[in-house]
């Protein structure tokens, strides 16, 4: 069936024959209309020198400049050559969340600046736009129209009778399922999932699908190359079950990617599930017709916990079991974002103990803990909030510098090292800390990670060689740059996950011609380890020394087929000049 036949069959399946196929015809205008308005900066597809920076449009600020006009200009400068993409969080006007609570999904925040900013960035960066399409601010026209009772807005949200039973529905939060609301029409109880001021949109009107795919063919409009599916698990709401990776859900998912392969093939979907590997994995599809990438969700708290036991092994039992359903996927590795760390993802991999005991360091380390509710009303931890420098290291221990760098870079460099593309969130990039005052200040544990920085300020600390700024910098622009050169490291290319002790998680990545091989060791641990591997099987020949891309270096095999690792080392290493 082509491209065009899905897209009908799945209108069908979701709406019947009838209001399938009229969603149908009203759709192919709409995508006709946005065909043409559609350019391609670059060639579709991925490669190693790939890999996104996270920030907020107005993550670096200087008075008298737009910031998103600033955030451009300090990328160039900054980051040409070291990353090719630029995820932009939501950069809409909103009304809380930071940004995940989108007053008008079309237009650009006028304190961030305009879409020719915008547009300036994607002209040197790949971008990534949020579509938060699971629910809108209470103040969008969308829901001020439902609240005056005005069609056709009247049936784009989801009323619910508060006596329904809605015990099974999963919940990412410990707040209401229902908010009350007046309304021209009383008062109703309206589904906001996340909270009172994002009010879920209702799916199983077909008016809010067109609606909604309307604006992400206006993203791809704009420029944008990557549209990250926000919170897009809990898509359709169907009362009586887990409202959560409902069959409607994937069809809708299955739907955008065939609107997409028809009029902007080029747009490669990332979907953001924090939930359970499993599931989350399921958003690949069939590995054609869903996500293009997936968020890797259980990467963060597995690297964290390896590193903070200096054992590798549930780490390394989990990697070795990652698996891709084609050649056209991939996964979408991070470690930092500007949410936290979440541990559903980890359940299942980890005991709860050793959850537990993970949960208990980060707060030792000044991080916090947000809750979800369970369906017998139990509380759960669902996330970290700490910035994940914090996370490895706690700042008041007045442990040296030079180790706590070592430490992070070694979480980081593993992250780099797996099959598929990374996302480093600025933070990460420019060795920031946690920000405990902003959550004073807000009153929202994910503050934490998410403090702005002056431009001024954050360029003086770059110019210091010896500022925690400049060496994690100049640490991680040396391993984008190592993996950006080895077409080992393409996001499709196949990885070995090797056994070699408990402290050490190493990786094997082998390039798509069989041409190139890098071996990826890291030193988990606070102490030296002695690696001895079959170096004449992984490289096909017993080399008497090999290239340590991170360094630069010659690494000599002594005694032969042994090498020696430092705590929290780094050796990605090849046979190759």
């Amino acid at each position: 069936m082509n491209a065009e036949g899905r897209i009908r069959d799945h209108l069908r399946f979701l709406y019947g024959e009838t209001a399938g196929d009229a969603a149908y015809q009203e759709l192919r205008k709409r995508m006709d209309v946005a065909r043409p308005r559609i350019v391609a900066l670059r060639p579709a597809g991925l490669g190693e020198r790939d890999a996104l920076v996270i920030t907020y449009g107005d993550q670096v600020r200087e008075s008298n400049m737009r910031p998103l006009r600033m955030l451009g200009e300090f990328c160039v400068k900054h980051l040409d050559g070291i990353v090719t993409g630029i995820h932009i969080l939501p950069f809409y006007p909103y009304t809380s969340d930071d940004g995940f609570s989108v007053v008008d999904y079309k237009s650009v925040d006028p304190a961030l600046g305009h879409w020719t900013d915008v547009a300036h960035i994607g002209h040197r960066f790949r971008p990534m736009f949020d579509a938060v399409i699971n629910h809108i601010s209470r103040q969008s026209a969308w829901f001020q129209a439902y609240l005056r009772g005005e069609k056709p807005s009247t049936d784009y949200f989801i009323e619910c009778d508060p006596k329904t039973d809605l015990s099974r529905v999963v919940r990412p939060r410990a707040l209401p399922l229902l908010t009350p609301v007046a309304t021209a029409r009383g008062t109703k109880h309206v589904w906001t999932t996340f909270s009172d001021d994002q009010i879920d949109l209702n799916f199983r009107n077909p008016q809010v699908l067109l609606e909604v795919l309307d604006v992400l063919l206006s993203y791809a409009a704009h420029g944008a190359e990557f549209l990250r599916l926000d919170a897009i698990a809990y898509l359709w709401k169907e009362p009586g079950t887990s409202c959560i990776h409902l069959p409607q859900t994937h069809r809708i998912i299955q739907l955008i990617r065939a609107v997409f392969d028809v009029v902007a093939p080029h747009v490669m979907l990332i979907t953001e599930t924090n939930v359970p590997h499993a599931d989350n994995v399921s958003y690949f599809g069939d590995g054609t017709n869903e996500a293009q990438l997936v968020y890797n969700f259980a990467l963060p708290p597995l690297v964290l916990h390896a590193i903070h036991i200096g054992n590798a092994t549930a780490l390394t039992r989990w990697a070795a079991g990652l698996s891709l359903p084609s050649d056209r996927v991939t996964f979408f590795n991070f470690l930092a974002s500007h949410d936290g760390i979440g541990l559903n993802p980890a359940r299942g991999i980890l005991p709860d103990a050793e959850i537990n005991a993970m949960v208990e360091r980060v707060r030792a380390h000044g991080g916090l803990v947000s809750y979800k509710n369970n369906p017998d009303g139990s509380h759960s931890p669902y996330e970290l909030n700490v910035n994940y420098f914090n996370a490895l290291s706690d700042p008041r221990s007045g442990e040296p510098l030079e180790p706590q760098v070592d430490r992070f870079m070694a979480a980081q460099a593993i992250m780099l090292s797996l099959v598929g593309m990374p996302g480093i969130y600025f933070h990460s990039l420019f060795g920031s800390r946690g920000w405990p005052e902003g959550v004073k200040e807000t009153g929202r544990n994910r503050t934490i990670n998410r403090q702005k920085l002056e431009r001024a300020a954050l360029e003086r600390e770059l110019a210091e060689p010896a500022s925690l700024r400049s060496r994690m910098f100049r640490s991680y622009a040396r391993l984008l740059q190592a993996r950006a050169g080895n077409a080992a490291f393409n996001p499709y290319a196949p990885q070995r996950v090797i056994e070699c002790g408990d402290a050490v998680f190493a990786v094997l990545r082998v390039s798509l011609d069989g041409q190139h091989r890098v071996l990826c060791l890291h030193n988990v641990s606070n102490r030296p380890q002695k690696v001895a591997l079959d170096f004449d099987r992984l490289f096909g020949t017993l080399p008497m020394s090999l290239h340590d891309l991170n360094t630069r270096e010659r690494i000599g095999l002594s005694p032969p087929g042994a090498i020696e690792l430092r705590s929290y080392q780094v050796a990605w290493l090849t046979n190759e000049d």
